[in-house]
């Protein structure tokens, strides 16, 4: 062997000297059923619960009415006095009333809280 081969094997690797190896048999159908254990994964951890809390608070904020107790993503707790396509107007306190955007509303309140909060 030459000094240069006897070089080469000291810091390259033998597989890199094989001639000829063969492939790995079978290891695309290994690939596709791991790579599909993956979309399942995501599909039932992470994309089907947002779907399902967006759903629901599509509708909790198209039943968004005037007088409905509410609590924004902020913390505000107020009663809703006026509802338009985008915002709502809540009453926080007597004579102070503030626009939130609906996105903002993060639960509707049982009627009563604001009253039993006051107490």
């Amino acid at each position: 062997m030459s000094k240069l081969t006897l070089l080469l094997a000291a810091f390259l690797p033998a597989a890199a000297f094989a001639e000829g190896a063969p492939a790995a048999a079978g290891g695309g159908i290994e690939q596709l059923i791991f790579l599909g254990g993956f979309v399942l994964i995501f599909y039932f951890l992470l994309w089907r619960p947002q779907s399902k809390r967006a759903k629901e608070h599509k509708a909790l904020l198209s039943a968004l009415e005037k007088g409905s107790e509410i609590v924004t993503s902020g913390g505000i707790v107020g009663r809703v006095t006026k509802v338009t396509d985008e915002f709502t107007v809540v009453k926080i306190a007597d004579g102070v009333e503030i626009p939130v955007q609906k996105q903002a509303v993060a639960a509707v309140l049982p009627k009563g809280t604001i009253k039993s909060i006051n107490e």
